[in-house]
């Protein structure tokens, strides 16, 4: 089998789309993915972020220091939607009354 061979993927029901999967890793993954439930999937995209926050959470608390709950977590908001200037300005108003 070439390892460098382009996997098709096409999700059951799909009236659309075929993907294309990079490995039989990737087609195992998302056949799995396919076969949970509305509310797993769910469930795991929650755990999965939850995780990402978590890693956020302790990068700035090595970077910063302690500090408390409420200001590492407007930190960790900033780092994830920081991009978007709305936001961005919505957070540091929340960060700045968290620490002033």
């Amino acid at each position: 089998m070439n390892s460098n061979a382009d996997f098709r993927y096409q999700r059951p029901n799909a009236s659309i789309a075929v993907s294309t999967v990079s490995s039989p890793i990737e087609l195992a993954y998302q056949n799995r993915l396919d076969s949970m439930a509305p509310a797993e999937r769910l469930a795991r995209s929650a755990a999965m972020f939850q995780w990402t926050r978590d890693q956020i959470a302790r990068q700035l608390t090595k970077e910063f220091g302690e500090m408390s709950d409420e200001l590492l977590k407007w930190k960790v908001a900033l780092r994830l939607y920081g991009n978007e200037p709305q936001v961005r300005k919505m957070i540091e108003d929340k960060l700045a009354d968290v620490s002033g």
